[in-house]
């Protein structure tokens, strides 16, 4: 599939045609890659003390519920993986099971979800950076620094994932690392500082642990592990696929699982109650036993760098997806191309990236917090992430029953994937929220709309392009230009 041209001066042949780059990507190299995407940095900070606030010890629970259900989908991802290996991730999954359309439908809504997690974590990064620059005593005050460093920080972002795909994991894994050894550091620190009083026995009896609290915590654990499965979208990337990915999206999961358990339990058994009133548990708890006043700043920084990572991770899945609908052409056929030296996906970043700052930009400049851009946006994304995750969980029942797979595990793990992604549906939609959030999920819906739309253009002026959709496996991704 390689083609050839003749150099300019030295006659010396180069190839033009070589697609992304093939099997440059570990295991670990992966794993950093979904744990980037998932940002558990960020989720610590927050979603414990959210959590807290309705399950009370019941706390952990909902994380260890969370988990479950995460790894309920990730292995029916996992199911494909081992057999298939490409740039379009659920988006070519789903069409082994269920067809074009299912395959369109769920690839459109993995790529609101990657692109509004970025768009969305941008803002985190924003904040936390801005805080992280006061603590060092720069005058960075104001919307003027805010959009200063949602440029510099988004510019970075789309710069590396652009670069490749090795140097966006690796800065990704760094930072996330880091972010998590400041986190994971001050939590043991706490539980020694409490001594005797660090051992909580009522968070494991779940007393008083309500029902409907644990359930509306694992509506918010599982919100936290969103994008867990983007090394599935670096099929062509990865050395050996077929093992490296299945693993890396599971053993990725179970970290982080039990990263969010064992943080949501220090914070409890550190903070008990003052939990629910705490704006910054981690803040809280570093003042709490003691902690250098140089502490706060490196902390700062490792929230920060978790966000920055997630901004990273889903855009590199953005760029691939978008990559495989441009070789099927279901947009345009520049965006099946790659960068003739980097082999990335740069026309398709050059786009997502900046639309991610400039929708930052706008929302910065309209006051709105860059913590409650986090929030809305993501959000919007959150929806697609729950539709594709549905969507390839009852495609992977559909594919392992044509194939005459053993699927008895498959029928049990679709089945609470379907449940859960259903269930926080509906909680995030009933009781109806708050504005803005009572209107997104109706933006989310026209976007669908719309997008299904262009599906019915191209099934009636283009029907062999959907005959190709989801056809596409990784060896025959190629075009640079």
């Amino acid at each position: 599939m390689t083609t050839t041209t003749n150099a300019p001066s030295s006659g010396a042949q180069k190839p033009v045609d070589a697609g992304l780059r093939r099997g440059v990507m570990s295991g670990p190299e992966l794993a950093a890659q979904a744990i980037a995407n998932i940002a558990p940095s960020a989720v610590v900070a927050f979603t414990a003390a959210a959590i807290f606030l309705g399950a009370g010890n019941g706390t952990m629970l909902s994380f260890i519920l969370a988990t479950l259900v995460i790894l309920s989908v990730g292995y029916c991802v996992a199911v494909f993986a081992r057999r298939n290996a490409s740039a379009g991730s659920l988006y070519t999954y789903v069409s082994k099971g269920l067809g074009p359309l299912a395959a369109y439908l769920a690839g459109v809504a993995l790529l609101i979800g990657c692109w509004g997690i970025a768009a969305g974590s941008l803002g985190g990064a924003v904040s936390y950076m801005n805080q992280f620059l006061l603590l060092l005593g720069v005058p960075a005050e104001g919307v003027g620094w805010q959009i200063a460093l949602a440029i510099v920080l988004g510019g970075l972002a789309t710069l590396f994932t652009i670069r490749g795909i090795r140097l966006s994991a690796r800065v990704s894994l760094v930072l996330e690392l880091v972010s998590i050894a400041i986190i994971l550091i001050l939590l043991v620190l706490a539980l020694v500082w409490a001594g005797p009083n660090a051992w909580d026995p009522s968070q494991f009896s779940f007393q008083d642990a309500p029902f409907q609290g644990v359930a509306a915590g694992m509506v918010l654990g599982i919100l936290g592990f969103v994008g867990f499965s983007s090394a599935d979208a670096l099929g062509r990337e990865a050395k050996n696929p077929y093992t490296a990915i299945p693993r890396a999206i599971m053993w990725s999961a179970v970290a982080v699982g039990v990263i969010y358990v064992f943080a949501a339990y220090t914070q409890i058994a550190v903070l008990g109650d003052d939990l629910a009133t705490s704006a910054s548990p981690l803040e809280d708890i570093a003042t709490l036993i003691g902690m250098p006043a140089w502490f706060a700043p490196i902390l700062t920084f490792g929230v920060g760098a978790s966000f920055f990572a997630v901004v990273v991770a889903p855009l590199n899945v953005v760029g691939r997806i978008i990559y495989v609908m441009g070789k099927e052409g279901v947009v345009a056929e520049r965006f099946g191309r790659t960068h003739e030296s980097h082999l990335t996906p740069h026309r398709v970043l050059l786009v997502a990236g900046p639309a991610a700052i400039l929708l930052d930009i706008i929302m910065l400049s309209m006051n709105v917090h860059p913590m409650d851009i986090v929030v809305w946006v993501d959000t919007y994304g959150t929806y697609g992430y729950m539709v594709a995750y549905a969507l390839v969980a009852i495609a992977c029942v559909v594919y392992t029953r044509r194939e005459k797979m053993r699927n008895g595990l498959v029928w049990l793990c679709a089945t609470v994937a379907v449940v859960a992604m259903a269930y926080v549906f509906f909680a995030n939609v009933w009781p109806v929220p708050a504005w803005p959030l009572n209107v997104i999920p109706y933006l989310f819906l026209a976007t669908m709309i719309a997008a299904l739309g262009w599906y019915l253009h191209l099934a009636k002026n283009r029907p062999e392009v959907i005959k190709n959709i989801g056809n596409t496996e990784t060896d025959a991704l190629e075009g640079v230009g």
